[in-house]
């Protein structure tokens, strides 16, 4: 499955939601990431995130978009290049 979670996380938890994100996910801009994962990495990351928030002040959405509609256009420069070395 392909995700893309966008979050607005108060600064002190900030960099432990950035940190956390950045071993499943890439990042793509601030407090946006995205990447494909599976229904147990899924399940994971929505726990640990839940776990890492303060469901009071901070908001996370999480889209699960099937690959055949995955269609990204760039307009601007890209945050995150992603450069493969074959």
């Amino acid at each position: 499955m392909y995700i893309l979670i966008i979050y607005d996380i108060k600064s002190e938890r900030i960099n432990k939601v950035y940190k956390f994100l950045k071993t499943y996910l890439t990042w793509i801009q601030n407090s946006v990431f995205e990447g494909e994962i599976t229904k147990t990495e899924y399940k994971l990351i929505k726990d640990k995130l839940t776990q890492l928030i303060d469901q009071n002040e901070d908001s996370i959405i999480i889209y699960n978009i099937p690959q055949k509609y995955l269609n990204k256009k760039i307009i601007g420069i890209e945050k995150n290049t992603i450069d493969f070395i074959i």
